[in-house]
């Protein structure tokens, strides 16, 4: 039985991951920090307290239990930090993950699965976004993704170190079942925040802009259920097992749904009116991000299962429920924030 070491499993989709591979037959261990990630969202295998980015943490990880390959989702992501704090991003997303490296490295762990992002795109003028559309990310939270994607790259070349970089749009949805969900402090993803609106949680939502060149003026975002990102993982890593190449590989179902569709498939799922209110656009918002992932599809042999809006705000909806309820930070002054996703 393989052991497949976690790094930031005990967040959204690290905790996701971690269940389908326990299900898989195979053995975790997850490293996380828990800044962002739920220790109760990891339910099977081993955990350890600790930071990527400490050379004595990840040192002993590989040594004290027999790791055959990494996945690694641990990583800030909120692009107006990012621009905000700099350093902490590069230090977090790049540093940390050159010391997690270096660890695989000198312990003869050579298999690595990499959380990436649409981010390293930018603003692509392309209707569906390739693995050929130009890499130009233009905030560092997209920089520092790019970074790593380089560095594994040379890695490869010079270590023989293989990868699969899985760049994925809008993450979303809800283990079927309702034992696992996303839950972060503060919200900034639109689906969740649609539903904890519905909820009476929040006052509304907020549309930053209504006037951009799509059919109902609102930006268009590719939203991939989490369950489908996993199972996309688990075979990028099936692939690594059976010893082929490294890959960089877009994630997403292909297909673009508007804020305003988000929306009002969220008052049908819920059954509840839900009040939203137009805001000025943001800065680097794209009217439209969607994915060709024809690529993953050939590559992997992977097809997502819950491409239907309704099932993954249903499937979101149904862990809302009974999910932990929101602090008073979460719920206070930022009532009003909203997002168009990744």
């Amino acid at each position: 039985m393989k052991t497949i070491l976690v790094v930031g499993g005990a967040g959204y989709i690290g905790s996701h991951m971690v269940q389908m591979l326990w299900e898989e037959g195979y053995d975790t261990v997850v490293l996380d920090n828990l800044s962002t990630g739920h220790r109760d969202a990891v339910q099977h295998g081993d955990f350890v307290l600790g930071h990527a980015g400490d050379p004595i943490t990840v040192t002993d990880v590989l040594i004290n239990h027999r790791i055959d390959a990494v996945m690694h989702f641990a990583a800030l992501s909120q692009v107006g930090a990012s621009i905000a704090d700099p350093a902490s991003y590069y230090r977090n997303n790049v540093a940390a993950t050159l010391n997690l490296l270096e660890g695989m490295r000198h312990h003869g762990v050579s298999k690595f699965v990499f959380s990436s992002t649409a981010a390293v795109y930018g603003q692509p003028q392309q209707r569906h976004i390739t693995e050929q559309t130009p890499t130009a990310p233009i905030n560092p939270y997209g920089h520092s993704k790019r970074m790593v994607e380089q560095i594994l790259g040379s890695y490869d070349r010079a270590y023989g170190m293989r990868y699969i970089a899985l760049r994925y749009f809008n993450a979303a949805g809800a283990d079927p079942k309702g034992r696992l969900g996303e839950h972060h402090d503060p919200e900034t993803h639109l689906i969740p925040l649609v539903l904890q609106t519905a909820a009476g949680q929040r006052d509304a939502i907020t549309i930053y802009g209504n006037d951009y060149p799509t059919a109902d003026g609102t930006c268009i975002r590719d939203y991939i259920h989490v369950q489908d990102l996993s199972r996309a993982h688990l075979l990028a890593l099936e692939h690594l097992n059976s010893g082929a190449d490294s890959e960089i590989l877009n994630l997403g179902n292909g297909e673009g749904f508007s804020v305003n569709e988000v929306i009002d498939t969220a008052r049908r799922v819920t059954g509840h009116r839900i009040l939203s209110v137009n805001g000025p656009r943001r800065e680097g918002d794209p009217a439209r991000l969607v994915a060709n992932a024809d690529r993953a599809r050939r590559v992997l042999g992977w097809e997502p299962e819950f491409s239907d809006l309704e099932t993954i705000v249903a499937h979101a909806w149904n862990w809302h429920l009974s999910a932990p309820p929101l602090k008073e930070s979460d719920a206070g002054a930022d009532k009003h924030l909203a997002a168009h996703g990744h």
